[in-house]
C-alpha cells in the first residue's frame, strides 16, 4: 500500500514536469543545493526562484534505549516487524505510542505503556482519553503514568528487562520488545540552514511567517520542520499555500483549526478547543455530548462505545471545539472542521438534517444537546 501511494506521488510529480533528484541535499547558498547521491557522487542544483525546506521529522531517541531494530525499536521499525512480540513495552503514551501499541495488542501482544506525564495523550480531551485507556486495560494491558523508563538490559536469550520509576517506586518489567515513542524532532540540523542564515527556534523548528517564508528571502519551509502540529494533512495544505505564494498569488496559512486524529481503537478525533482550553481563554461555554451507545447505526455495527462532544460559546452560540471518540471518528471530524472554519453555531449543526441511520447523527445530536434542544437524550 505504501509503495503504491508513494509511487503515485512520484508519477504525479513527473507528469507535472518535476525533475526528481535522489540524495541528501545541503544548502550551500541562498539559491544553491548540493546533492550527495548514495554512491557518494555530488551535484549542485541552482534554484531560479525559491527553495522549499520540507525535510520532515525524525524520532527522538532516549539515552540508554538506542535502537537495534529488533529488541529496542522506533516507529519506523514497528511497522515492519516480522513477528508479533509476546510482551511489548511502549515508552511514551502519545499518539504514535498508543496507535502502534494498540495495533500489536490487537494481534495478541501483552501491552505495557510507560508515560512520563500524569496522563496519556496530553492536550487531548481527557474524557476521550479515558475511553482509550480503559480499552487498553480491559484487554489486559497496563498503563503506568507519571513513570520514567530509566534503563534496560537485554539478556543473552533476547529478553529485555526495563527498569522504571513511578509513584509506586522502582520496578523491573520483562518484555520481548521495547518501542520508544516519545515524540518527533524536526530535521533541520546539518543541512546548511544555519550557514545560510535561516532562523531556527530553540526546539529546532524553522521559523516561518503565515506565507511559509523564512527570514531569508526565497527560502521557504513547510511541514514538520516548520513547527507543530506535526501532521501530514497540515503539511500538505502548507505545501499548497507555499506554491501559491511562490507563484505570486495571494495565499496564507489562515485556517482556524487543524484537526487531530489518533488511530487507536476506538479512534479519537479533535478539532478546536477543549472545554478547559476555552475557559482558559475567558470563554463561557456549554458542552453537549451524545453517546454512540444510543445510536442505531453504532449498535448495528457493534461499535457503540464513545461519544461526540460539542463545545459551544454561550455568548455567540458558535462552536469552538468538537471532540469525538468512537467508530469512524477520523471521518466524522471533517464536519467539525467545516463548522469551525465557517464560524457555525451549534444551532446551525442541529438544524442541518443528518441522514438516518448513520454515525453522523451523533454530531447533530451533540450540537442540539449543547443548546438544550436535544430530542434523543435528556437535556440538562
Amino acid at each position: 500500500i505504501v509503495k503504491k501511494l508513494t509511487g503515485g506521488v512520484r508519477q504525479l510529480l513527473r507528469a507535472n514536469g518535476a525533475h526528481i533528484i535522489e540524495g541528501r541535499g545541503t544548502l550551500i547558498g541562498p539559491r544553491t543545493i548540493e546533492v550527495t547521491a548514495k554512491d557518494g557522487s555530488k551535484q549542485r542544483v541552482t534554484a531560479q526562484k525559491a527553495i522549499v525546506i520540507a525535510t520532515g521529522s525524525a524520532t527522538i531517541q532516549v539515552p540508554g534505549f538506542e535502537f537495534d531494530g529488533k529488541h529496542i525499536i522506533g516507529a519506523r521499525d514497528a511497522v515492519s516487524l516480522r513477528r508479533i512480540p509476546k510482551r511489548l513495552l511502549v515508552i511514551g503514551g502519545g499518539v504514535i505510542g498508543l496507535e502502534l501499541g494498540m495495533v500489536y495488542q490487537s494481534f495478541g501482544a501483552d501491552l505495557t505503556v510507560v508515560e512520563l506525564t500524569p496522563s496519556l495523550l496530553p492536550g487531548i480531551d481527557p474524557d476521550c482519553v479515558r475511553i482509550v485507556e480503559r480499552t487498553i486495560t480491559k484487554r489486559g494491558g497496563k498503563v503506568l503514568k507519571s513513570t520514567r523508563a530509566e534503563s534496560q538490559v537485554t539478556t543473552p536469550n533476547g529478553e529485555v528487562i526495563v527498569t522504571v520509576a513511578g509513584p509506586e517506586g522502582t520496578q523491573k518489567i520483562e518484555c520481548d520488545t521495547v518501542l520508544v515513542a516519545v515524540g518527533m524532532k524536526p530535521r533541520s540540523r546539518g543541512i546548511g540552514l544555519e550557514e545560510a542564515g535561516v532562523q531556527i527556534d530553540p526546539r529546532g523548528f524553522v521559523v516561518t511567517d503565515e506565507r511559509c517564508q523564512t527570514n531569508v528571502p526565497g527560502i521557504y519551509a513547510i511541514g514538520d520542520v516548520s513547527g507543530p502540529p506535526m501532521l501530514a494533512h497540515k503539511a500538505s495544505k502548507e505545501g499548497e499555500v507555499c506554491a501559491e505564494v511562490i507563484a505570486g498569488h495571494a495565499a496564507a496559512k489562515d485556517w482556524v483549526t487543524v484537526p487531530g486524529i489518533v488511530f487507536t481503537d476506538p479512534e479519537i478525533a479533535t478539532a478546536g478547543l477543549t472545554e478547559a482550553q476555552a475557559k482558559e481563554q475567558g470563554m463561557e461555554v456549554k458542552v453537549g455530548r451524545f453517546p454512540f451507545s444510543v445510536l442505531g447505526r453504532a449498535m448495528s455495527i457493534g461499535e457503540a462505545e464513545g461519544f461526540v462532544k460539542v463545545v459551544t460559546e454561550i455568548k455567540s452560540g458558535r462552536v469552538v471545539g468538537i471532540h469525538i471518540v468512537g467508530p469512524s471518528a477520523s471521518d466524522l471530524i471533517s464536519e467539525a472542521v467545516l463548522a469551525l472554519e465557517t464560524v457555525a453555531t451549534a444551532e446551525d449543526i442541529a438544524l442541518s438534517i443528518h441522514p438516518h441511520p448513520t454515525l453522523g447523527e451523533a454530531m447533530m445530536e451533540a450540537a442540539a444537546h449543547s443548546i438544550g434542544q436535544a430530542i434523543h437524550i435528556q437535556n440538562r
